[in-house]
């Protein structure tokens, strides 16, 4: 859990200080800002996806997570969540879109990636918090950005990170013996694909995406390959 608790001191630190001097940045500034981390997101994520060893199981695993998350209304429930807050902590009715669109992005943004789920495999198993360290720099300077544009909803996203990032690293053990480097593979190009969602749903607002509905695709991935395995049809 080392490397949870740093990566959840760094996007405090960083989205406290994007608030505390957002409001300096010209609008055009933080706009530009955050489009770069877009345009950014968007090239780590098609760089993710080259990743995949078959594309047929990333759109099978896509398919199938998407009618899950539809089913399930995942992204209703965070966006529920992130309302729940607002009330408690946001006064202000132009604030509170914001809020849920800050929570969700940076929910998503910060617990989508092969650095979460391999960093927390380590940080569990061996106590070597170094990949989570790398990630939290990162995250450090995105949730700086994102709260200059997005507002304090950025901060509550370390409630996520704490419960999916630190439920990855407490069941590591479990986690280290059921994943090959296949079924990493085609997570980690999942996990890329949802990044360039992200990316032009939220940072780029190009065109609304429920990107949040298509998390269960993170599990149906290595499961598809499992089963693949089973049958023999590597």
């Amino acid at each position: 859990m080392t490397g949870t608790l740093i990566n959840i001191a760094t996007i405090l630190v960083g989205g406290g200080m994007g608030m505390l001097f957002g409001s300096r940045l010209p609008e055009r500034v933080r706009q530009t800002v955050v489009s770069g981390l877009g345009l950014f997101t968007l090239a780590m994520g098609i760089r993710m996806f080259l990743d995949t060893q078959n594309a047929l199981i990333v759109v099978v695993s896509l398919l199938i997570g998407a009618l899950l998350g539809e089913w399930w209304r995942i992204e209703d429930g965070l966006s529920a969540i992130g309302k729940r807050l607002e009330a408690r902590f946001v006064s202000g009715e132009g604030q509170k879109d914001l809020f849920v669109r800050g929570f969700l992005t940076s929910s998503l943004l910060f617990c989508v990636g092969p650095m979460t789920i391999l960093g927390s495999i380590q940080d569990g198993l061996l106590g070597d918090f170094h990949l989570l360290a790398i990630k939290s720099v990162l995250d450090g300077f995105a949730a700086l950005a994102f709260a200059s544009t997005l507002g304090v909803g950025v901060l509550f996203s370390v409630l996520v990170v704490l419960v999916y990032q630190g439920g990855i690293s407490l069941m590591a053990a479990q986690a280290e013996a059921l994943l090959s480097e296949a079924m990493v593979a085609e997570m980690t190009a999942v996990g890329g694909v949802l990044l360039v969602g992200l990316a032009i749903g939220s940072l780029l607002e190009l065109r609304p995406i429920r990107t949040g509905n298509l998390l269960p695709a993170l599990v149906i991935a290595p499961l598809i390959v499992a089963v693949l395995a089973g049958l023999g049809l590597n």
